[in-house]
């Protein structure tokens, strides 16, 4: 989300203040584009309905491809990832976040948004997995990474969004993906444990 005080940031404070004071389903755009000073034409350039106020049109997956490419050549995928995501945390969160809580809070509350928010994460998947497959990932290891690096900024900026905002969103990113790499990544090398042993070498019981 941006907040900066233009036409369109005026608009989605405009948004957010009447979503939070009567609801999603009770606010209409011209109830926005009047709480904002400004015409509905306006809100039509910069939003094709009041549900792209909430996520930003395709702006993150967007933002997330041309970071994932431009990222340093010699990173290895998940340091890109993190190198992205501490970008975006930077960008559009650092200082937001009552405004962040409020908005997850939102969409938590309504069925429409929240098949919206789950349909915007695979835009995000799809989105990193094409740039990862441009930077000379086969597209199995683009898809694994790409879900991961989503899952990662999923879990974190909810967790940061119910926190109290005292810790940076970049620091529970961190957090987050080194809980990834203990429990989901498997080592190349050592010894397996029992379980994950083939049978034949199994001690007989």
């Amino acid at each position: 989300m941006r907040w900066a005080p233009d036409a369109r940031g005026r608009l989605e404070r405009a948004a957010f203040e009447l979503f939070a004071e009567q609801g999603f389903a009770a606010t209409t755009v011209p109830q926005i584009t009047a709480r904002a000073g400004l015409t509905t034409r306006t809100f039509f350039r910069h939003f094709t309905d009041k549900r792209e106020v909430v996520f930003a049109g395709s702006e993150i997956p967007e933002t997330a491809a041309r970071l994932i490419v431009g990222a340093p050549a010699d990173l290895e995928p998940m340091q890109v990832v993190r190198h992205v995501l501490h970008q975006i945390a930077a960008a559009r969160f650092d200082g937001h976040h009552e405004q962040t809580a409020a908005w997850r809070r939102i969409i938590e509350g309504n069925d429409e948004l929240r098949d919206r928010d789950a349909r915007k994460r695979s835009d995000l998947v799809r989105a990193a997995q094409a740039a990862f497959v441009e930077r000379g990932q086969t597209p199995l290891q683009a898809a694994v990474v790409a879900e991961l690096g989503v899952l990662v900024f999923q879990v974190a900026l909810e967790q940061w969004a119910a926190g109290t905002g005292e810790r940076s969103l970049a620091e529970t990113i961190d957090e987050v993906s080194a809980l990834v790499r203990e429990r989901a990544v498997v080592p190349a090398t050592g010894t397996p444990s029992p379980d994950t042993r083939p049978v034949s070498d199994q001690p007989e019981r």
